[in-house]
C-alpha cells in the first residue's frame, strides 16, 4: 500500500480529525488501543514520538504519570487536559521536556515534575499515559477543551530593545520558521524582510522572536531581536507584545495557551489539529488562521497578514471582520 503522509485524508483518524469529527476519531483509537492490548507487542524500542503507552486502563481514582514523549509545541497544546485528569484521578505527575518544566508547574491540574530524560521515570504510579493520548482517554470534543489560557509565564514581562512604545504603536513578534524536518511550514525570510519595511513604514513595530537565523539572513531585517532561547523568557517576552505572529510551531502554541492575540500561518498541507477551511480554532480562542490558498503560495498568505495587520488601531488584528 502506497504510504501516506500525516496530514493525507486517506487515513481515516486523520480525516475525522481534520473535519472535527472528534467521536470518530476516537472510535478509530478504541479499535487501535484494543488491537496493541490483544497483541502484547512490545514497542520501547521504538522512537519515543510513536510509541503507544495507553492500554486502555481507567485513569480515575489512580496516580497518573504523564509521559511527553512529542514535541514542545505538542506538550503546550496538551498539558491543559491535565486539569480535567485531575479531576478524575489520585495524583498526576508530569514527565516533560526540562525546557517546559517551569510552565507546566503552575499548569491547573499538575501535581509533580519530573524533567524528561533518556532513562525511565523516578516516581511511583499507577497507569501512565502520553500526553496527546490524553484527549482521546478524556474523550474531548471541540466543544469541550477547557479553558485558555491555561498556563502563565512566571515572572514578568521583559521586552529588551524594541524602541520606543506607545498606544498607537503595535509591537508584533514574528516567528516565520519551523523546524528542519517540514521545511514547508517556513516562509522564506526574503519576503518577511519585505514585509517589515512596509509594516515599519505603516507605523506598526516587527520585532523578531525567531531563533536559529543565520548572520547574513538577520541582517536583512528592519527588526530589533528579542528572542530567548530560554522558553519561560519567551513567555514573558510574548505578554508584552500587542501580537504574536508564528507559522505552525511551538512558538503558536505557546502563545495560544498563554492566551495571547495570535496569528499563526500555514502551509497548503496543514496539521490536522487545524482542521479544514477554518481561519478560527477551538483550541486557542485568541488565535486567527491564515493559510496560503489553493493554488498560491507564502506571498498570498502574507497579503492576507498585512492587512489585517493594517487595520486602524483600536481594532484587534485577530477579530472576525
Amino acid at each position: 500500500m502506497e504510504a501516506l503522509s500525516c496530514h493525507d485524508d486517506r487515513d481515516p483518524w486523520m480525516a475525522a480529525m481534520r473535519r472535527g469529527d472528534f467521536a470518530a476519531a476516537w472510535a478509530i483509537s478504541d479499535a487501535v488501543v484494543a488491537e496493541h492490548r490483544a497483541r502484547r507487542e512490545p514497542c520501547w524500542h521504538w522512537p519515543r514520538h510513536l510509541q503507544y503507552v495507553w492500554t486502555g486502563e481507567p485513569l480515575a481514582g489512580r496516580r497518573v504519570l504523564v509521559r511527553c514523549y512529542h514535541g514542545l509545541g505538542d506538550t503546550l497544546q496538551f498539558i491543559r487536559f491535565a486539569a480535567p485528569l485531575r479531576r478524575i484521578a489520585a495524583h498526576v505527575t508530569v514527565w516533560v521536556q526540562p525546557a517546559l518544566a517551569p510552565l507546566v508547574a503552575g499548569a491547573e491540574g499538575v501535581d509533580a515534575v519530573l524533567p524528561l530524560h533518556d532513562g525511565t521515570p523516578e516516581v511511583d504510579y499507577d497507569v501512565d499515559i502520553e500526553i496527546m493520548e490524553l484527549a482521546h482517554a478524556l474523550r474531548v470534543t471541540p466543544e469541550r477543551l477547557g479553558p485558555v489560557p491555561y498556563l502563565a509565564a512566571p515572572r514578568p514581562a521583559s521586552l529588551p530593545h524594541g524602541g520606543p512604545h506607545d498606544d498607537a504603536t503595535r509591537r508584533v513578534g514574528f516567528v516565520w520558521r519551523a523546524g528542519g524536518w517540514n521545511p514547508d511550514r517556513s516562509v522564506p525570510t526574503p519576503l518577511m524582510a519585505r514585509l517589515f519595511v512596509r509594516l515599519a513604514r505603516a507605523g506598526i513595530t516587527p520585532l523578531v522572536l525567531q531563533r536559529g537565523l543565520p548572520d547574513d539572513e538577520r541582517r536583512t531585517l528592519v527588526a530589533d531581536d528579542i528572542g530567548s532561547d530560554d522558553v519561560t523568557e519567551t513567555a514573558a517576552r510574548m505578554a508584552g507584545l500587542d501580537l504574536v505572529v508564528s507559522v505552525d510551531t511551538m512558538a503558536a502554541h505557546l502563545a495560544g495557551a498563554l492566551g495571547r492575540p495570535c496569528i499563526t500561518l500555514l502551509s497548503q498541507d496543514s496539521d490536522w489539529r487545524w482542521m479544514r477551511h477554518r481561519t478560527d480554532t477551538p483550541w486557542y480562542p485568541t488565535m486567527r488562521l491564515v493559510r496560503v490558498p489553493p493554488g498560491g503560495g507564502w506571498t498570498d498568505a502574507l497579503a492576507t497578514l498585512e492587512a489585517m495587520l493594517m487595520r486602524p488601531v483600536g481594532t484587534s488584528p485577530t477579530s472576525q471582520q
